[in-house]
């Protein structure tokens, strides 16, 4: 049974009043909050999907920017989403699509990566180099990523134009459907591709390991890439992608965010986020068992057009 809540329609459980079950009415929300995107969650987990929609509503309150979030957990068939199709600056988290574009392309006429790809491809995932993107955005080409896009089904992610590849946009939409493929079995990307993948995203190196892991118990393991850029318009972008598995678990988590009044406000967003995520999945795993990132997040700057 999938049990769906969100916060347009909360039926909340009716009380016992003077003999009479009276139900329990939410009190009115201002007019802004009609108006303001929902959290939606659905789950097949009885109680699930109400908590995650309260925690994630609670932990993206007080924050300024904007705050885009997907979740899916294949053991609990549960997923959630907020601002699911809003568009944002990629910066480095599409890094992941450009590897995947690379070993989707290599598959077609089934050849290994050469010892350069290899090379840059590392160095692209684990450190976010930037000059490494750069070479393989550029042997690739956008018609190549465009179409590994089209392969993928993500429809609505749009290559930066220019050589600006930190400038493609993307949404949560499509990052939940690429983290699904490199997850599980499917026809886009070889069983050997996604391995590589998520060895590459479980190697990033520690001062890069912050965002969507944040208070993953350690019965998971964690693959993430995470990136942020700074325009002069919306202020910083911070994004964090991650996928999580063990412990009974098997879940994907992107936050997309921008808005932000500097790049470790981002990041303490999303912390906040995927904290009460991986709560309310993983409930019984101690403070003590749960991932801490680094206090000093780093990631290598992407390089934007002036203004």
């Amino acid at each position: 049974m999938t049990h769906h809540i969100s916060l347009r329609a909360r039926v909340l459980p009716a009380v016992a009043a003077a003999g009479m079950l009276v139900p329990v009415v939410a009190g009115a929300a201002p007019a802004s909050a009609a108006t303001a995107p929902q959290v939606s969650c659905t789950s097949g987990k009885a109680g699930l999907a109400a908590k995650l929609q309260k925690d994630i509503t609670a932990a993206v309150a007080t924050r300024g920017g904007t705050v885009a979030v997907g979740l899916r957990d294949r053991t609990t068939n549960t997923t959630c989403t907020l601002r699911a199709t809003a568009s944002y600056d990629s910066a480095s988290v599409v890094k992941v699509t450009v590897l995947a574009t690379l070993l989707w392309d290599a598959k077609k006429t089934n050849r290994l990566l050469t010892s350069r790809e290899s090379t840059l491809a590392t160095a692209m995932i684990t450190k976010s180099d930037n000059a490494a993107t750069t070479s393989l955005w550029n042997q690739l080409g956008v018609t190549k990523v465009k179409g590994f896009l089209a392969a993928a089904g993500m429809t609505r992610t749009v290559p930066g134009s220019g050589g600006y590849w930190g400038l493609t946009r993307i949404n949560v939409t499509d990052e939940q459907r690429l983290l699904s493929l490199i997850t599980a079995k499917n026809t886009v990307l070889s069983d050997n591709s996604r391995a590589y993948i998520l060895k590459l995203m479980g190697n990033v190196v520690t001062s890069q390991k912050w965002g969507t892991p944040a208070g993953a118990p350690s019965s998971v393991s964690v693959h993430v890439k995470n990136g942020w850029l700074q325009r002069a318009t919306r202020g910083w972008r911070v994004h964090s992608i991650g996928t999580f598995k063990g412990g009974g678990h098997d879940y994907t988590i992107t936050v997309l965010t921008d808005g932000n009044s500097s790049m470790n406000y981002g990041v303490n967003t999303i912390q906040s986020v995927s904290k009460v995520i991986h709560r309310d999945l993983t409930p019984t795993a101690s403070a003590a068992h749960r991932f801490k990132p680094t206090a000093t997040p780093k990631e290598a700057y992407v390089a934007v057009p002036q203004g």
